[in-house]
């Protein structure tokens, strides 16, 4: 699992957020950051070390090198040691990033550097306990396309740190015929959704296809083409069996659509390849951690 901060969208993202935050007081003290109360109250030459934690039992860590990002991006000068690395679990209240520095900055890196970790860990906790529920399995948890604009790759990071498999990236690294698409080829016909998959591996060779399918006859007629996703969604345990029965070998099968933690387990018994959740990413909330002051 790569750093997810090697990513240049990560590092724009981190920045947009400080100037969201911090705007530039360039024209007021000569710095490159404005925390209007600490400029105010704090002395310049106060140094602290402190830590951050999560105030309850069995967080996931993901975020931890973003969070020291910001606090670098802020103040170079900051020493940040990652205690807990992402994907690592944690009990409440034990550290999982120590950090000395000018109070003043470490002030103003804050509130940006617990927004990130915050939501970050609350995906790869809830990611987490998807990954548990179908273990038995070996059923891959996968992510979706229902992030935050434009912090889709911190979410899918964290999907990383919680065990969970990333889906596609954007809508340009797979092919992926959803109902929308399927009305607008010929009609939605269910039985010539094969036709479509040839259509989509002429336009885009080097592209894996999928194809979302709502009963049993839509899914044989794209099976005839041989896709190598064919996504179940909505479907009912009865149907989905089925469809993984006439799957197996020929293509993977992905069930989708208000699959709950409470039934993940039954839709993994099927034999589905994978499960895809956008609640990972979209209704995952946020864990509750704190930055607290060791030393002053």
């Amino acid at each position: 699992m790569k750093d997810v901060m090697l990513s240049p969208r990560a590092k724009a993202a981190v920045r947009l957020a400080l100037d969201e935050d911090l705007a530039s007081v360039d024209r007021i003290v000569g710095g490159p950051w404005c925390d209007a109360t600490s400029l105010a109250l704090v002395p310049g030459d106060v140094v602290a070390t402190g830590e951050i934690y999560a105030k309850g039992s069995g967080c996931v860590v993901s975020g931890a090198t973003v969070a020291k990002a910001v606090m670098k991006m802020v103040d170079p000068k900051i020493k940040v040691t990652i205690l807990k690395p992402d994907g690592a679990i944690v009990k409440a209240r034990e550290p999982i990033l120590e950090f000395r520095g000018k109070a003043r900055s470490i002030l103003a890196a804050e509130r940006t550097a617990l927004n990130f970790m915050q939501r970050m860990c609350a995906t790869a906790t809830l990611t987490r306990k998807f990954v548990e529920a179908v273990k038995r399995y070996r059923t891959l948890i996968l992510d979706t396309r229902k992030t935050t604009p434009g912090l889709r790759v911190f979410e899918k990071y964290a999907v990383l740190c919680g065990g969970g498999t990333n889906h596609r990236m954007g809508m340009y690294d797979r092919v992926l015929m959803k109902d929308n698409h399927r009305r607008l080829w010929k009609g939605g016909d269910p039985d010539e959704l094969d036709q479509a998959v040839v259509a989509a591996r002429k336009a885009f060779p080097k592209l894996a296809v999928e194809v979302e399918v709502e009963s049993v006859r839509e899914c044989e007629s794209a099976l005839k083409a041989r896709p190598e996703w064919i996504m179940l969604d909505n479907m009912g345990i009865a149907d989905m069996k089925k469809c993984v029965k006439l799957c197996r070998g020929v293509s993977l099968t992905e069930a989708s659509g208000g699959i709950t933690l409470d039934r993940a387990r039954e839709v993994a018994a099927t034999g589905v390849t994978a499960i895809s959740l956008g609640c990972l990413t979209h209704s995952a909330g946020s864990i509750d951690l704190s930055l607290e002051w060791r030393a002053v």
